[in-house]
């Protein structure tokens, strides 16, 4: 179940019987020819899906992420990784205040990795906090799916294309863009990047039939669903 679609008793209720929580983590930022909140809207709606049967309450995704890479393309937002850090800790403690104590963060967006590093800091400063990480894109079976479809999918490709983060009007490329050089890329400041990468996704085919995308995205739910439901602490 959504925060936005409940009310305050509502949660105080559910935290009696159940004190998990999702907390979806994205990201704004340039994805070629789809929308510049990809991460956030992915990382939501994975979540969502993936803890409805189970009436866990979702939180709407933290938006903002940790992306100076791509500030040369216009609409792109990025956080200090510092900020970053402390929006991080200070929601992770609200939800601890409230007696939430099995936090799962679904993460969209590569560039926020560094959070990951937080987790253990704040166990160890929050009394019987246990929390998870979950990368939902990079997952076991979600990329392996994606592999077999396509060796070559990356950033902004098809393996991002989903109805929910096209655009209306938006026509794709038909033909596959070739793997960008990701040593050489790494050297790259934001402008040289912008230069180099064009319309800004990294290699493989832009759009695939419906029917791919919603095998990759049952995969992708039912692996974060799996996250929620343990192995968790007694």
């Amino acid at each position: 179940m959504r925060i936005r679609d409940c009310h305050w008793q509502q949660i105080e209720s559910h935290l009696r019987n159940d004190d998990r929580v999702v907390l979806p983590l994205g990201s704004v930022e340039q994805h070629a020819w789809l929308s510049l909140a990809v991460d956030a809207i992915l990382s939501e709606e994975v979540a969502v899906a993936a803890a409805e049967p189970l009436g866990v309450p979702v939180y709407p995704a933290q938006p903002y992420g940790y992306t100076p890479t791509y500030v040369a393309f216009p609409g792109t937002m990025s956080l200090r990784l510092e900020t970053l850090l402390a929006v991080m800790g200070d929601l992770i403690a609200s939800l601890h205040h409230h007696g939430f104590r099995r936090v799962l963060i679904v993460n969209g967006h590569g560039g926020n990795q560094p959070v990951a590093g937080l987790l253990q800091q704040l166990m160890a400063e929050h009394r019987g906090l246990q929390l998870k990480w979950h990368n939902w894109w990079a997952a076991p079976r979600t990329m392996a799916f994606v592999r077999e479809q396509d060796p070559q999918a990356s950033h902004a490709s098809w393996m991002e294309n989903f109805r929910s983060t096209r655009l209306p009007g938006v026509e794709l490329p038909s033909s596959p863009k070739p793997p960008v050089d990701y040593a050489r890329m790494a050297l790259m400041d934001p402008q040289a990047k912008r230069t180099y990468l064009g319309d800004g996704c990294y290699g493989g085919h832009y759009q695939q039939p419906d029917a791919v995308m919603d095998a990759l995205w049952a995969i992708a739910v039912a692996e974060t669903r799996a996250q929620l439901e343990g192995p968790w602490l007694p």
